[in-house]
């Protein structure tokens, strides 16, 4: 018995929800009479019963470290175009990738003066070259297939495994659309002024959006970001409110709180030295290839940052000083999602693995998931930084993911304006209970506005 549970090991499968004030769904139905359901019963029914992983990748940072090795056996191909931005407030271009068929790859491809400009001379990631005007103005804009938006990682790009992992079954039959926005300066691509991205940016988002919406006016839209790219999504989603244009959205090994995340991960030598160095190396990788441009901003000092070590020294070098943070923490604190996740008035599904090292799971929001009617954790107690790997190389998490998206788009009806009206218990509403015995209530009552932050601009920004 002990070796048959060694060979399957099960990980434990948890939710996190609101239990009294559950959001209501409407179902798609034929019929006169709408069928509903609860937002919970949704995540639940697309989540396996069991979550069984690769046995020989026994724990968390196994998982991590083997999603560094070459998977390259899930091809999606793309078509890239640039966008120039919209914001005042962060001017310059970025790229989005959209997911399209199988195609031969050009061997000089027909490359406008801006892609030229703006892409490295190292080239293009796998299977990826750009639209040429002809095929971008020849984009079908009137079917009706769900479109999913998709942020990626830290210093990533659509060229990611673990993203092709998701979006490989959803666009495999041409049922869905989808487009990857890269974040500046990642996935080959230049940047013209003297700002890299940081973790709270979602201006790019909230264009590619606008622009998506316009573009396909009958598609439903949906997102998903993965890691840093959720966090980033979450910022999106709670500045946009009402307002959002997103049906449902995924948030995948979200760091959340991000203060939270770096203290944890300069608590351990494994955390220090190998997850912490890692990621301020590709940093600082993005920087060199970037440092043209950025040495230009007289805010940075190059040398601070090509001395850095570790994600917290290259944030505090390069971050800090580019956005007007005073510390590290300060920046972490102001781009944390937690607060932002409050603000979110759409239904999302948060996919964590309690034993990431990375998304710890003392940043996780287990509390505040308790507070809102939109949202649903669901956690493994295995699984890595977005790795959730099963014997035979596939991954768990996918399982979940796509199906929950395509229940959001198929089953449930989508053409009702921000799909379901708001229940009336919204997080940061103050209790009153009546009580003849009880004193008159005198004591001031603020509205917590969970988007108070530094860099939340105004919407057309």
């Amino acid at each position: 018995m002990g070796l048959l549970s060694w060979l399957r090991p099960k990980g434990r499968i948890s939710f996190y929800h609101s239990k009294d004030n559950q959001l209501t769904l409407t179902k798609v139905s034929g019929t006169a009479a709408k069928e509903q359901t609860t937002f919970v019963d949704i995540c639940r029914s697309a989540t396996p019963d069991t979550c069984n992983l690769n046995p020989f990748l026994f724990n968390g940072h196994l998982q991590t470290f083997w999603t560094v090795l070459k998977h390259d056996n899930v091809p999606v191909y793309y078509k890239r175009k640039m966008f120039e931005s919209d914001s005042p407030a962060f001017t310059g271009q970025y790229a989005i990738d959209f997911v399209v068929a199988p195609y031969d790859m050009p061997k000089d491809p027909e490359l406008t003066d801006q892609a030229r400009r703006y892409t490295q001379e190292s080239g293009m990631p796998p299977r990826t070259s750009f639209f040429t005007q002809d095929e971008f103005a020849d984009l079908p804009s009137d079917d009706t297939k769900p479109m999913l938006v998709v942020l990626h990682g830290l210093s990533g790009g659509s060229h990611e495994v673990y993203l092709r992992h998701i979006l490989a079954p959803l666009v495999k039959d041409g049922a869905w659309e989808a487009c990857v926005v890269n974040s500046r300066g990642c996935s080959q691509t230049k940047i013209s002024t003297g700002v890299l991205y940081n973790a709270r940016a979602t201006w790019d988002v909230r264009q590619s959006v606008k622009w998506i919406r316009r573009k396909f006016p009958n598609r439903p839209l949906f997102g998903i970001g993965f890691s840093l790219g959720a966090n980033i999504l979450a910022n999106y989603l709670g500045e946009e409110g009402d307002a959002c244009q997103l049906k449902a959205a995924v948030l995948c090994a979200s760091p959340w709180n991000l203060d939270v995340s770096s203290s944890y991960l300069q608590s351990t030598w494994i955390g220090k030295e190998v997850y912490s160095k890692t990621m301020g190396a590709s940093m600082k990788r993005l920087f060199e290839q970037h440092v043209e441009a950025i040495s230009k901003n007289p805010r940075i000092d190059v040398d601070a940052v090509r001395n850095s070590t570790y994600l917290h020294e290259f944030d505090r070098a390069l971050q800090c000083p580019s956005w007007g943070y005073p510390t590290e923490g300060a920046y972490y604190r102001d781009a944390a999602s937690t607060d932002s996740m409050l603000a979110i008035r759409i239904p999302f599904l948060s996919v964590q693995a309690e034993d990431d090292p990375i998304a710890c799971r003392a940043s996780l929001p287990f509390h505040e998931m308790t507070q809102t009617p939109y949202g649903v954790m669901l956690t493994t107690s295995w699984g890595g930084h977005l790795g959730w790997f099963e014997f035979g190389g596939s991954r768990w998490f996918v399982k979940p993911v796509t199906t929950f998206l395509n229940k959001m788009a198929r089953e449930i009806d989508t053409q009702i304006p921000g799909i379901v009206e708001h229940p009336e218990k919204l997080p940061g509403n103050i209790a009153h209970h009546d009580d003849p015995n009880k004193d008159p209530d005198m004591a001031p009552k603020p509205e917590f506005k969970p988007m108070r932050r530094k860099l939340a601009l105004p919407l057309g920004q």
